[in-house]
Order: structure tokens, then C-alpha cells, then sequence
């Protein structure tokens, strides 16, 4: 792999270079420390029963598959940790299960993955959340969820922040909202508190439709529809992602917002009004499912590292698109996301 192999992040008329050299820099530094990274959120167990379609069913017009092997995976918030664990970083994975045999699935996949499981706190009367998904020819054909949304208890809360306050290595905190009911206000609340008196920068992926709770954080990370739904208009233009990256910067008082934009890559905006555009590279995407847990890790890992947040916005981006490529989760791996650096350069060169 060419050593000086680059990554784009375009800021009006400059360019911001990331290099191979660089990105493993960043990663090396990553590794050789103690550190690790909380995450918080909804956990869920994802099923697959993958198989081969021939034919429709005669009883009704939907395709029959030829199940061939089931396979079990860290889902929602879990991935998040499974990606920062596959790009070699200590991960701490907080939330609930339920008291079943999904739940304890779950808890044994996270140890095997190298996770304390004494931070996912079992939970009597509610059910571990489950997505089952059926692959017909790779191609997602259904999906079964089983979960509720109600919020968890409030005596979940203080065990939680008796874990995380137990963990003295952290180096990031991400908050990873599917809104199943485990971030509430109050424990959002708490978590920021401790996070702003020990200086550990907060990564947000949100799902819920108000920002108050998130006053403070370090990055703020939206997908479009999230933004559109916390500012009430559609972001149809270019513009439209400007003035809602801008009016969610005002509303949050957060240090950064990252609007992730599909194909269209992403639109970082910093203090101080600085607005960049990080484009993506054209591919075949198979399954967008997880793409937001890959951005948010990577996000993470990288500041862990040292990047800056160009830095880390650029290969968050690629990391995202390598896993979008393959059906079913992925968790990504530094492997995978150095090739994509170098993918991303000969694709770029071949169409400069």
C-alpha cells in the first residue's frame, strides 16, 4: 500500500490531507494506550437466518428461503463497542438486558469480544431487544423485532454511574441512542456532568427529537433525517444542511455537529462558523444497517489517537462506507479501514 495514499476532507477552497502514514499513526497511538471508551445506549442482540431464495411461495407471493446457518451479533449500541474493539481499542459497554436467554447471549458475545459484562445490568420484566433479520440471496428480505420503548427504572441509573465512575482510563464517552429507553433525560444529565468534571470529551449519536439533554457535548452526530426532525425542516439542499448543522451548533452549545448525509458523505461543522464537507466515495452499498455505529467509533477511536476532528470526520466517513458494502452487521477492523484509505486515494485519482 503507497505510503503517502490520501484522504480528502474539502473546507471551502482547502484541502485537508489524511494519509495512510498518518491514520496508522493515529491508530498505533490509539493502541499503545490503557485507555478505553465508554459507550452507552441501547443494547440488542441481532439474529440472522441467512439463506437462498429459488422460488415464491405458492401460498402467498413472498419468497421461500432455503435456510442455510444462523449467526448471533452485537447490536445497536453493543456494535458501537464491537467497532471500537475491532479498530483495536479497549471498549466498555453500558446498558440493559433482560433477564432471558437472549440477554445472557448477548453478555456472553460482548466477553468473548473482550468486554466486562458487569456493566449490562440485567433487568427483571423486560426483554432483551432482539432484531431477527432473513438474508435471501444477501439481500435483506424481513425483519422481526422483538423490545419495548418504555424507559428503564430509575434505580438503573445509579448503578451505571457507579460503574463508569469506576473506569479511571476514560478517553471518550459515547452515547448511542436507538430510543429503546435507556437514555433518559436524567441519566444524559449525570453522564455530562461526570463527563465535563473529568474533562472526557462526549460523542452523541441521538435519536430523540429535542437536543436539551445534550448541552455541552463534544460531538454532536445526527444522520439527515435526525437533524430534520430536531429542526423541523426538510434538508433537501446543501443550504438547508448548513442552516441546520448551524442551528443545531447554537442550540446544543456543542463543540462540534457531524450531519451524516448517506451517499452525499457528511457536513462538519466546528466553532467559530467553520463549516466542511466530507465527500464519500461512490460504491455498492448491500446494507446500510450499523453505518452510524462505524461512524460514531471511528469518530472516537480517532480522538483517542490525537486526530483532529477533520481528521477523524474523514475516516469515519470511509469506515462507514466499507461497512454499508457487505450485507448483515460488520464491525469494522483497522485492516479494512486502512485498504479503504487506500481505496478511497486510487478511486479519487482515477477520477481527478
Amino acid at each position: 500500500m503507497p505510503e503517502n495514499t490520501s484522504i480528502f476532507c474539502n473546507q471551502g477552497n482547502n484541502v485537508d490531507k489524511v494519509t495512510v502514514d498518518r491514520v496508522q499513526a493515529i491508530l498505533e497511538t490509539a493502541h499503545d494506550s490503557q485507555s478505553e471508551i465508554a459507550v452507552l445506549g441501547d443494547v440488542m442482540l441481532d439474529k440472522y437466518y441467512w439463506g437462498t431464495v429459488h422460488r415464491v411461495s405458492p401460498e402467498a407471493p413472498v419468497p421461500v428461503v432455503d435456510l442455510e446457518r444462523s449467526s448471533y451479533h452485537l447490536g445497536g449500541a453493543a456494535n458501537v463497542a464491537a467497532n471500537i474493539r475491532g479498530l483495536k481499542y479497549n471498549a466498555v459497554l453500558f446498558g440493559v438486558v433482560g433477564s432471558d436467554s437472549e440477554g445472557r447471549m448477548l453478555r456472553d458475545i460482548a466477553q468473548a469480544e473482550g468486554m466486562d459484562p458487569d456493566c449490562i445490568i440485567e433487568v427483571d420484566n423486560r426483554p432483551t431487544t432482539v432484531k431477527t433479520r432473513v438474508i435471501g440471496n444477501n439481500q435483506q428480505l424481513l425483519r422481526l423485532d422483538t423490545e419495548v420503548r418504555s424507559e428503564v427504572p430509575a434505580t438503573v441509573i445509579e448503578p451505571i454511574l457507579q460503574r463508569l465512575a469506576s473506569r479511571p482510563h476514560l478517553a471518550g464517552i459515547v452515547l448511542e441512542d436507538y430510543d429503546k429507553g435507556f437514555l433518559s433525560d436524567n441519566l444524559i444529565a449525570a453522564v455530562n456532568t461526570f463527563a465535563f468534571e473529568n474533562s472526557i470529551p462526549v460523542f452523541v449519536d441521538p435519536k430523540r427529537r429535542t437536543t436539551s439533554a445534550y448541552t455541552g457535548v463534544y460531538v454532536f452526530k445526527p444522520n439527515r433525517k435526525e437533524a430534520s426532525d430536531l429542526v423541523r425542516f426538510e434538508l433537501t439542499t446543501q443550504a438547508d444542511v448548513i442552516r441546520a448543522g448551524t442551528i443545531l451548533q447554537e442550540q446544543i452549545h456543542c463543540e462540534n455537529v457531524l450531519i451524516t448525509l448517506g451517499a452525499e458523505g457528511m457536513m462538519l461543522f466546528e466553532p467559530g462558523g467553520v463549516v466542511s464537507s466530507v465527500p464519500t466515495m461512490a460504491q455498492y452499498v448491500a446494507d446500510v444497517s450499523g453505518a452510524g455505529d462505524t461512524t460514531i467509533a471511528t469518530l472516537a477511536v480517532m480522538n483517542a489517537g490525537g486526530a483532529t476532528i477533520k481528521e477523524a470526520a474523514a475516516v469515519a466517513n470511509l469506515a462507514a462506507g466499507v461497512v454499508v458494502s457487505q450485507p448483515g452487521i460488520v464491525a469494522i477492523t483497522t485492516e479494512m479501514l486502512l485498504q479503504a484509505v487506500y481505496e478511497n486515494h486510487r478511486y479519487r485519482s482515477e477520477h481527478s
